[in-house]
């Protein structure tokens, strides 16, 4: 038996990469599928049938049940078709993996209003999207008296904890990812919910793309453990969509290699109580006790 025994998960941006793996886990556990997937480029450009459609085929060869689902988590109407496939094929929902995405990296001075809109459309806006008509949904099965124990799954990035050059869209997009999670806990904590992200450090089309694929590198020789697969963090996916994950809730993790990753993110770095309204002068006389203010407060990976 495998730990997702009887669930219905959704996976967004499951054709390939990260996504793809996500499902396949998922579906190794007993999960049924729903692998949704525009089938466009690292860039967001083109669209094609075959990378769903092929994930699909390879739950099935391996005794599992999938099906495809070709809508845009960018448009609002076209993400509640997503959750809609999941209940008329399996007959409920349980599992939302929020992990569609694209790139348009591109320093600030250079990024047009149409890199920015693009990029901010697919992450943050389809991961509302998503969430908001499985909510919707969750709620109404929740007022009819039906028991729920529903996961949200949400993907954020390093670059939205500790900002990277050239993503100024994409990690705006991820941090607020992080917020809506954190409100997503309270919010569906009433309907038995819970609402997590994954911070992914993973070598795929998108992260191959630009500057940081330095940083990820060739793939190891057989047999050496490969920090950046995009398999490693898929167990995670797998616990935090499964019952043991209850009571988890508004966090951010990651899996690198063999690196496993709990983020406290905005925590407060040092506090001073003056008991009195604070002064210019006393900012200028109290700020060095804060340490060294140069730099963000997290470093980047990259």
């Amino acid at each position: 038996m495998g730990v997702l025994d009887g669930k219905v998960a959704i996976v967004t941006g499951s054709g390939r990469g990260l996504g793809r793996c996500h499902a396949l886990a998922m579906a190794k556990e007993g999960a049924k599928l729903v692998i949704n997937d525009i089938g466009s480029e690292w860039d967001g450009s083109g669209q094609a049938k075959g990378p769903a459609d092929d994930v699909v085929k390879e739950i099935k060869d391996m005794g599992g049940d999938a099906v495809a689902n070709f809508d845009s988590v960018a448009d609002h109407n076209g993400s509640k078709n997503i959750i809609d496939t999941a209940v008329k094929a399996f007959g409920r929902l349980d599992i939302l993996v929020n992990n569609a995405g694209f790139l348009r990296d591109k320093m600030l001075v250079s990024m047009d209003e149409e890199m920015f809109d693009a990029v901010i459309a697919v992450h943050l806006k389809g991961t509302f999207n998503c969430t908001k008509w499985a909510a919707a949904y969750w709620r109404e099965q929740s007022k009819a008296g039906t028991p729920i124990n529903g996961r949200v799954i949400s993907t954020t990035s390093h670059a939205a904890l500790a900002g990277n050059v050239g993503q100024t869209n994409y990690g705006a997009a991820k941090a607020g990812i992080i917020n809506m999670t954190m409100t997503w806990a309270d919010e569906l904590a009433r309907f038995n919910c819970t609402a997590n992200a994954i911070a992914p450090m993973a070598r795929t089309r998108m992260t191959m793309t630009g500057p940081a694929a330095v940083y990820f590198g060739e793939k190891p020789p057989e047999g050496q453990l490969d920090q950046f697969a995009p398999e490693n963090i898929s167990p995670l996916v797998v616990y935090l969509a499964s019952d043991a994950a209850q009571g988890i809730n508004g966090r951010v993790m990651s899996i690198r290699g063999s690196v496993f990753e709990v983020f406290k993110p905005m925590s407060i770095q040092k506090a001073i109580d003056l008991k009195k309204q604070w002064t210019l002068k006393d900012i200028q006389e109290k700020i060095g006790e804060f340490g060294d203010l140069s730099k963000p407060g997290i470093e980047s990976p990259f």
